[in-house]
């Protein structure tokens, strides 16, 4: 079969022995790289309608929760497209704004740029904060960017809300050190000066702890409770 290729090849094609072994073995590669164009557009189409089936979900969820949406004509779902599908999305429902702080993370992936894994991670760091008093601090979620941030409050009403504050007159080392803003050293020295000179009254006594600055202080000083 083969010597059969070879001798038309040969006759037909004027190729010689050594051509005729080198596309024979091209022939596999041409067929994968005709194949590739369709194999893209297939995985994107299955991309385009994982995403909007997501986004119906999330719709859905919304509506369950109790959060009112007044629906127009949906626009043509182009994943190629980011600033369109965007403005797009912004234009399908006007939410009835609920506050920041009880938000969770499925009404969060109703935001453009916020997934599943952001969501969480940006409930996680507010719980773990004990709420937010600034809209800047969610730029401080891993992920976070500047114009996914901003387009939060597109679509929730911040509310400042600090909801749990650390006792660090009574907290644990390892108490102090879980809050983001306070490091495990940190957190030591903390134990170490109340240890020795007795409990805090205020947050000026932690600039009495000449290694803190006081941006540092007035960065965590919402989030402390002195009794």
């Amino acid at each position: 079969m083969k010597e059969t290729i070879f001798y038309w090849m040969k006759s037909y094609l004027g190729f010689s022995r050594k051509e005729s072994k080198g596309f024979v073995l091209l022939i596999p590669f041409l067929v994968v790289f005709g194949f590739v164009p369709t194999g893209i557009g297939f995985f994107k189409n299955q991309q385009a309608e994982q995403a909007f089936d997501r986004y119906q979900l999330q719709l859905d969820s919304l509506k369950t929760l109790g959060v009112q949406l007044k629906t127009s004509p949906l626009p043509t779902f182009n994943p190629n497209d980011t600033a369109k599908t965007t403005r797009n999305q912004k234009q399908i429902y006007n939410l009835n704004r609920i506050p920041f702080s009880e938000a969770d993370s499925v009404m969060l992936q109703i935001v453009p740029g916020i997934g599943q894994a952001t969501a969480g991670r940006i409930i996680k760091y507010r719980e773990n904060l004990g709420g937010f008093h600034s809209k800047s601090q969610l730029g401080e979620v891993f992920g976070v960017k500047t114009e996914t941030a901003e387009a939060v409050w597109d679509f929730f009403e911040f509310d400042p809300r600090i909801f749990k504050k650390l006792k660090i007159n009574a907290a644990s080392l390892e108490e102090l050190a879980a809050h983001p803003y306070i490091s495990y050293g940190e957190a030591k020295v903390l134990i170490a000066f109340r240890t020795q000179h007795g409990k805090f009254n205020s947050s000026d006594d932690l600039l009495k702890i000449k290694i803190f600055k006081t941006e540092w202080v007035q960065k965590i000083k919402p989030y402390l409770s002195f009794e």
